[in-house]
């Protein structure tokens, strides 16, 4: 990414990810001046291949964002590299005239600045994992979270879950329908009772008590699950819920901060309807706001995003407009109030 920063924007998108890719790319055609400032550390970059995506599963993740890339210069947009440090507001440009709306200036880590005149957030979120020796190093690769994303590629493999929270019984019974040797490790937590236990026992999901001490590797590849007493329980593949945490601490001079998510899965940015967040001129794409959401539901919602944010801008240009044009009753008004206040005068 070679793009030189300019001075000023009509939308400056954080995240170069398929939100804020996908966003840019929407404002780009509808002819708006547009940055995307990318930090360059995507979510999915550990993994091999992006999978449920209509016409374009098993690419890889480089390849999908390098495209993306391209299409956003294409028509225009700016893509540059870069790690935002904080966002505030500002006020209007010089001469923005009567009903100019909100304004921020985005300051880089490096010392770059550049101001936005609304800005969409698609800065994604970062997966927090248990600490277990040998658990990051896999991350992507063997050890995954998403049945939909990598399911398919570890069907009827010794696929074990590590319980992390809540989600874990019910993560245990999806990847169950893509094996029959699935075993969930209770790790710190307790384990199954009741109804609970009565479910996996029918669908034939072994439980292993005990806390989860290390992975096990042959070859580079995982070989098995150690347990803190010494007992090695062979897996080929371990499924792991990760915390997920938006990545929005650059927003909190703005009063935009994550709270933690309805679902227990970590910290999310609320958001409404396409993404407006309670901060005027600024919304929100991806899993920044929605930390479940897969690549193309990522991509949908930086569209979505893009289309409110042109629809707004339009708004703020109409009225400044209204303002200017000398026909306009407005202007009409503010001239018979001129010229009466004159006359009052004896002007």
């Amino acid at each position: 990414m070679t793009d030189e920063l300019s001075r000023a924007y009509d939308a400056v998108v954080i995240g170069g990810g398929a939100a804020g890719l996908s966003g840019a790319l929407t404002l780009a055609r509808a002819r708006r001046t547009v940055a995307v400032i990318d930090a360059g550390a995507p979510r999915n970059a550990p993994a091999a291949a992006v999978h449920a995506l209509f016409a374009l599963d098993g690419t890889s993740p480089a390849e999908l964002l390098e495209r993306g890339r391209a299409e956003v210069r294409r028509y225009g947009g700016h893509v540059v590299s870069g790690e935002v440090g904080a966002v505030a507001r500002s006020e209007p440009e010089p001469g923005a005239g009567a009903g100019s709306g909100p304004g921020f200036t985005v300051a880089l880590a490096d010392g770059r600045s550049v101001r936005a005149r609304r800005l969409l957030v698609a800065s994604g979120l970062t997966d927090e994992l248990p600490d277990v020796p040998g658990l990051r190093e896999r991350w992507g690769r063997d050890v995954l979270h998403c049945p939909y994303c990598h399911g398919w590629e570890v069907r009827d493999q010794a696929i074990g879950v590590l319980a992390t929270g809540p989600m874990a019984l019910h993560q245990a019974q999806l990847f169950r329908q893509l094996s029959r040797d699935v075993v969930l490790f209770s790790h710190t937590g307790p384990a199954p009772e009741g109804e609970e236990a009565d479910h996996l026992a029918a669908r034939g999901i072994r439980v292993v008590t005990g806390e989860v001490a290390a992975l096990e590797t042959v070859d580079d590849r995982l070989a098995g699950v150690r347990l803190r007493d010494g007992r090695v329980v062979g897996r080929e593949a371990l499924a792991v819920a990760s915390r997920m945490v938006a990545r929005a601490g650059f927003l909190a001079e703005l009063g935009l901060k994550t709270q933690e998510h309805p679902a227990g899965v970590g910290e999310y940015v609320p958001s409404g309807p396409g993404g407006r967040t309670e901060v005027p001129g600024v919304w929100v794409a991806g899993n920044v706001t929605d930390p479940i959401a897969q690549v193309g539901a990522a991509a949908a919602a930086g569209t979505g995003a893009a289309v409110q944010i042109n629809a707004d801008l339009i708004d703020e240009e109409t009225r400044r407009a209204v303002a200017a044009h000398p026909f306009s009753p407005r202007a009409e008004a503010r001239v018979s109030a001129a010229v009466t206040a004159d006359s009052r005068h004896g002007l």
